[in-house]
């Protein structure tokens, strides 16, 4: 026991040191540890996860910064494979070289990329599974869209780091203009944790981005109405959207990805099924092998030939079948059995300030937006300070111009060009830059052209740096300047979606269980709204009663209506000139009697109120809002730009302080309108004399108002000849005018009378382009609802009263109108 403790004793003396003092007792478990944790972050951080600010891997950076700094660009000759691997390995990727040419490889083939970064020329491998051929072979250079992930890198943007021997620097993050993780997603398995992140379209990306720059606290439901999924270089199906909003939520998720085929019918009762696009990742030789498996083993029985008939135009895989084979049965095995169905296991796992995180879509959005914003200011600081020394040395330059011949006295009087330089510091106001820069100072900047060039940069410097300075020191411009050049990008790149996404059987939407029909839509002064079936109404001749066609309350009146169909979008202006969205469908369809429901409690209002909807089928750029108000200004504006919907509204139009928005029309842009006052006075002028503008834009004048007038209505001149201008009045009387009675004019003027407003007719109310076989729809303040054909309204001069439409009772007046349409 005593030896046995000496022993020990002896032991730890040497493990101590007792000798040398250089040894150092370490348990091998915690060595262990140790060494494979700085190994797996050594995996995570340097080779396996993409930076979450440009979407790269340490490798594909690498690739990229030395192909620019190599000059292979987009625009020069291509140069072999085996120069830019021999260029990174020896500068920044002390790896193998296999590993960079199969990262350059895959940064080439369009079926693996969404995007491909680099324009490879040579055999770069196929869809087949085919290898690309040996470096020696093949010749790259910089796709074109690889220049917006290294833009500006040589204005100070981004951080640089020694490289592996520290004989140079390479960007620790690329300024990344482009968004890369998102557009091309990526693939990667470190230690303990793995990426695989699905490309999406340039497109849907940025009108997200753009989404969120105008609405920073916008919901990932909010921007999965334009980011709608993943988007595959081999187009596909998605079948199913619950995997993509749990992804987009959580930041992991399941998708399920089909191929898309077709049933072609060769003839009576023989089929074939032709395979046009695949599942993103699939080996297309390995899935027709797969395929023939399955019918060799009988496990798919019914397909008589299989060939593969793809070429440079796209694919095509043909399944013939046997004759009395139902093709839907087969397919569907197919989809079963083979990899012509697949699931993509989404999750968005990247590198946050060198940390792996597991992102939602808002979080990758707002992280690239964060960089950019930092891009952006180092990009300004970096111009300034450059701006700044020019402006110090032109300023000089300036000085030794207006007083050039003492410059020259002073230094041809001087024996050295050091003494020449102090004698003008200390005979000028210059320093020593601006006394260096003038000795250097060729004699043709003596010319008067010169010396105007010298005066125009300096104007023009000093105009660019108090820009730089307004960009510094704010963040909206930042975000401004992010939107403008994520818009450039969309110009340049953006394309039409290649996968389609389908809603699965099970997934039911609420639209889906909604019929399309068309339905009344009506609101009060009060706010209470409601839909009912259009054939609620039923048609009555014109001066009947009319039904009651809501129960209102006291100093309550029905203030809008109109027609539309159950799918249809419809927009909410308001009195202050902001609009919000709902679909007609979710509107409570209530009973003929009833109220309906407060709007309040269906829009999120702010001290406003509905002043006018229009009905939308679709946000598309060919037509356009024209918005009137009170005062009688009128802007035109892209209905496109209504796209981006939010729960609290957006700014549809400026107003003047004593104003509010009274009518908004859907138009085409190149028709004529008519706008008519309160006093019966119209005024017809061409739409394209309102240019288009932005959303938050006041407008132009439309009509010039007299004392105590207001503009009630606006509408778009029919040139049918069967079109009529119906005006009602508020006492229930109208008629209808031929439009060649309206002469065109200049926007901006007083207009001319439309109808006679007396004690008998009342003001008037509202105006509607109709047609012989359309019907209309009055309400009257009670709630009380006529419908009748337009036929039934005499057709009269402008400078007349009218007919009784409507027999409205003293203490009741007409305050809404509607045009039902013959196809309605």
């Amino acid at each position: 026991m005593e030896d046995n403790n000496q022993s020990n004793s002896k032991i730890d003396n040497n493990r101590l040191g007792a000798n040398d003092g250089h040894v150092v007792p370490i348990f091998i478990e915690d060595e262990m540890k140790k060494s494979y944790i700085d190994y797996a972050m050594s995996v995570i951080v340097g080779r396996a996860l993409p930076d979450a600010k440009d979407g790269l891997k340490p490798v594909h950076r690498r690739i990229l910064y030395a192909m620019k700094e190599a000059g292979i660009t987009f625009d020069k000759s291509y140069k072999k494979s085996a120069r830019v691997v021999g260029d990174v390995l020896g500068k920044y990727h002390p790896h193998g070289d296999m590993a960079v040419y199969d990262s350059i490889v895959r940064m080439v083939q369009d079926f693996s990329l969404r995007y491909p970064l680099i324009d490879g020329q040579g055999n770069f491998g196929s869809i087949d599974g085919d290898s690309a051929a040996a470096m020696r072979y093949t010749e790259v250079r910089m796709d074109k869209i690889s220049e917006e992930l290294l833009k500006d890198i040589d204005k100070e943007t981004v951080d640089f780091r020694p490289n592996y021997d520290g004989s140079l620097s390479e960007p620790i993050v690329l300024p990344a203009k482009l968004p890369n993780l998102l557009i091309n997603g990526s693939t990667g398995i470190a230690v303990g944790m793995a990426t695989n992140m699905p490309p999406h379209n340039i497109g849907e990306v940025i009108n997200g981005l753009s989404m969120m720059i105008d609405n920073p606290d916008i919901s990932i439901n909010e921007l999965m109405e334009v980011i709608k999924g993943p988007d595959f270089p081999t187009a596909g199906m998605i079948i199913g959207t619950q995997g993509i909003k749990d992804a987009y939520r959580t930041g992991r998720g399941r998708v399920k990805v089909r191929a898309i085929a077709e049933i072609e019918e060769i003839r009576n009762d023989k089929y074939r099924i032709i395979v046009t696009e695949l599942p993103y990742q699939v080996n297309k030789a390995k899935l027709i092998e797969d395929i023939a498996g399955l019918v060799r083993d009988k496990r798919i029985s019914g397909i008589s030939d299989l060939r593969d008939e793809s070429d440079r135009d796209g694919i095509r895989v043909v399944i013939e079948l046997s004759r009395g084979s139902n093709p839907n049965i087969i397919l569907n095995q197919l989809y079963k059995h083979t990899q012509m169905q697949t699931t993509f296991g989404i999750i968005n796992l990247a590198l946050v300030d060198d940390v792996p995180n597991v992102l939602n879509l808002k979080e990758i959005l707002r992280i690239y937006l964060d960089h950019r914003i930092d891009v952006i200011q180092k990009r300004s600081q970096f111009e300034l300070t450059k701006a700044e020394k020019r402006a110090h040395i032109l300023n000089g330059l300036k000085i030794a111009l207006d007083n050039i011949d003492e410059i020259i006295s002073t230094i041809r009087a001087s024996d050295t060009t050091e003494n020449a330089k102090n004698n003008l510091i200390n005979k000028f106001p210059l320093d020593e830059v601006q006394a260096k820069a003038i000795l250097e100072m060729r004699l043709q900047k003596l010319t008067g052209l010169e010396r105007k060039k010298i005066d125009e940069e300096y104007d023009g410097l000093l105009e660019f740096i108090k820009e730089l300075k307004e960009i510094l020191g704010s963040t909206p411009k930042k975000y401004e300047i992010i939107k403008e050049e994520l818009l450039e990008l969309r110009e340049n790149y953006s394309d039409t979606r290649k996968t389609i996404i389908q809603k699965s059987d099970y997934e039911i939407d609420d639209e889906d269980l909604v019929p399309k029909e068309d339905v009344v839509v009506t609101i009060t002064h009060s706010g209470y709204i409601k839909r009912l079936p259009q054939d609620t109404y039923n048609l009555q001749h014109r001066g009947g009663r009319g039904i009651v066609g809501m129960e209102t309350k006291d100093n309550d009146f029905v203030e809008n209506i109109f027609v539309a169909s159950t799918h249809d979008y419809l927009l909410f202006f308001t009195n202050t000139g902001r609009v919000y969205c709902k679909k007609v469908y979710e509107i409570p369809q209530s009973s003929r009697q009833s109220r309906g429901k407060a709007i309040v409690n269906l829009l999120d209002l702010k001290d406003e109120y509905i002043t006018t909807m229009i009905p939308i089928t679709e946000f598309g750029d060919s037509h356009y809002l024209l918005m009137s108000t009170k005062k009688g200004i009128v802007k035109k504006c892209q209905l496109s730009e209504f796209r981006n919907k939010r729960k609290n509204g957006i700014v549809a139009i400026s107003l003047d302080e004593d104003d509010e928005l009274s009518n908004v029309i859907l138009t085409d842009g190149s028709k004529d309108v008519i706008i008519v006052s309160r006093h019966g006075k119209a005024i017809r002028f061409k739409e394209t004399d309102v240019r288009k503008m932005g959303r938050t834009a006041r407008g132009v004048r439309g009509i010039r108002l007299e004392e105590e007038d207001l503009v009630v209505s606006i509408d778009v001149v029919d040139d049918d000849k069967d079109a009529t201008l119906l005006t009602i009045t508020e006492k229930g009387f109208g008629k209808r005018t031929l439009f060649n009675e309206y002469r065109s004019m200049r926007r901006g003027g007083k207009g001319i009378i439309t109808i006679v407003t007396s004690l008998r007719n009342g003001p008037v109310v509202n105006i509607k382009t109709v047609k012989n076989e359309d019907e209309v729809m009055l309400t009257t303040s009670n709630g009380i609802v006529i419908r009748i054909p337009v036929k039934d309204i005499r057709v009269q001069g402008r400078n007349t009263k009218g007919v009784k439409i409507m027999n409205v009772r003293p203490e009741d007046k007409v305050v809404g109108v509607a045009r039902i349409k013959s196809d309605e």
